[in-house]
């Protein structure tokens, strides 16, 4: 028979483990945090000096280019407003229609690579994909496609098919594939699994789990991802525009070629206009696609 002391100490014995169990484990994790926060701050340093990241450099240098930034408005005054910013947008005509060409480039290669880049999620997604090569072999595939910046893809588009938007067009596609695949895929692995569970019970198919049991859940995420990318697309397609494939981003960089800092600032002006009505239209839409209510004010 077990003596009450034995009985006692039994316990005590239990806790005074868990509590050196415990201990130790708040040692490593501590250990571990050290680490992290060393190895952070030694890449920080190397990426400085690297880089040559001077704090005094970076001092003395602001001022030039507020000075380039004042270049990009042209003296403006209030008695003679209208006259000084007619002309100032001499040339509205031209930039708006190649502005236009530019949302057009953007919206397409949107709708184009969010299309395929989330039909290659659902194999790219560990949960979904059947074979665990299927899974490796598409993740090595959308790393591809968006590792390359839209700008490589553009010259590699411009040899092909030659100057213009086509060129733009592919090459804002193949890096819409690879960011929006990953994106989504991500999405595909942290949904509730019971659905798909359901599914599969009652005997159905691949397809049918996606249409039934993934769709539902990560439509909302999809949308939010899509008219997120829509945005990055018009200034992607404005930077490819710079290698000849079309739209405003020629002009703009036309203009800072030719020193035409008044044009640039034009351009660049609608440019910014143009994300923020875009940015305030996706998302009045994607609230009611959700059925989320807007704001009152």
């Amino acid at each position: 028979m077990t003596s009450p002391a034995a009985a006692v100490s039994k316990p005590r014995g239990a806790a005074a483990r868990f509590e050196h169990e415990y201990a130790a484990y708040r040692r490593s994790k501590r250990i571990h945090v050290f680490l992290f926060g060393a190895a952070f701050v030694a890449c920080v340093v190397a990426a400085g000096i690297t880089a040559k990241f001077d704090l005094v450099t970076l001092f003395h240098g602001l001022p030039r280019t507020t000075e380039f930034l004042v270049k990009l408005v042209p003296p403006i005054a209030l008695a003679t407003f209208t006259r000084d910013v007619a002309e100032w947008y001499w040339d509205i005509n031209r930039w708006l229609d190649s502005l236009l060409n530019t949302l057009l480039m953007a919206f397409l290669a949107t709708v184009l690579g969010t299309a395929i880049g989330g039909f290659l999620s659902f194999f790219a997604a560990r949960n979904l994909a059947r074979h665990y090569a299927t899974y490796w072999v598409m993740r090595r595939v959308l790393e591809i496609a968006r590792t390359v910046p839209d700008i490589v893809w553009a010259l590699l588009f411009i040899i092909a098919f030659g100057i213009g938007p086509l060129a733009g067009i592919l090459a804002i596609t193949m890096h819409t594939i690879g960011a929006q695949g990953k994106l989504f895929a991500e999405v595909n692995e942290n949904i509730s699994a019971l659905p798909i569970d359901g599914i599969r019970a009652a005997g159905g198919s691949w397809f049918e789990e996606i249409r039934f049991a993934v769709l539902p859940q990560v439509i909302p995420n999809y949308l939010s991802y899509t008219f997120w990318r829509l945005e990055l697309n018009v200034r992607s397609a404005t930077i490819v525009g710079f290698v000849g494939a079309g739209g405003i981003g020629h002009d703009l960089f036309t203009s800072i070629q030719l020193l035409y800092f008044g044009d640039a600032g034009a351009i660049l002006l609608i440019i910014v206009a143009t994300i923020m009505i875009i940015d305030m239209m996706s998302e009045k839409f994607r609230h009611s696609a959700i059925g989320k209510a807007s704001f009152s004010h």
